[in-house]
């Protein structure tokens, strides 16, 4: 499940650009929900673990992906629930990928603005209240108090 906690908290790793940049494993690059992710956020194609084509920008490398893909790798990535990322460098194309890293095991991020979840219904607790809300409106009626 989606566990979002709205406003400040401590231990959250807000800079995930930089944070990806220094630890990020190159094998995650072509991991197939990585691949997918990178395709659809950003419009790009995996090429190899050091290699992605933009059609934006070229040819590049990981760590010039945007800030949405780098923190949705990272947060599939921390099997264990370890860090807590700053989900508001998403944007709200990144919210379908949250919802689905979470289907399988609980994922806690830090949010500072209200994202657009779709499809509903979802299941998301708000960890502010813990309260578990199920669509936008009972979301922004919860969430709303917090940010």
């Amino acid at each position: 499940m989606l566990n979002i906690w709205f406003g400040q908290m401590p231990d959250v790793i807000y800079s995930t650009s930089v944070f990806f940049k220094n630890t990020y494993d190159p094998r995650w690059i072509t991991d197939p929900l990585a691949v997918e992710m990178i395709a659809d956020v950003d419009r790009s194609r995996v090429i190899s673990e050091q290699l992605i084509e933009s059609p934006v920008l070229g040819m590049i490398t990981p760590v010039q992906l945007s800030g949405g893909v780098k923190t949705l790798i990272l947060i599939a990535n921390d099997k264990n629930g370890k860090y807590v990322f700053n989900a508001s460098n998403c944007g709200d194309n990144c919210a379908k990928w949250l919802l689905k890293i979470a289907e399988h095991r609980k994922v806690l991020i830090n949010l500072r603005h209200l994202m657009v979840f779709e499809p509903e219904p979802f299941r998301i607790r708000i960890v502010n209240s813990g309260k578990i809300v199920h669509n936008m409106r009972e979301y922004v009626l919860e969430a709303g108090t917090y940010v």
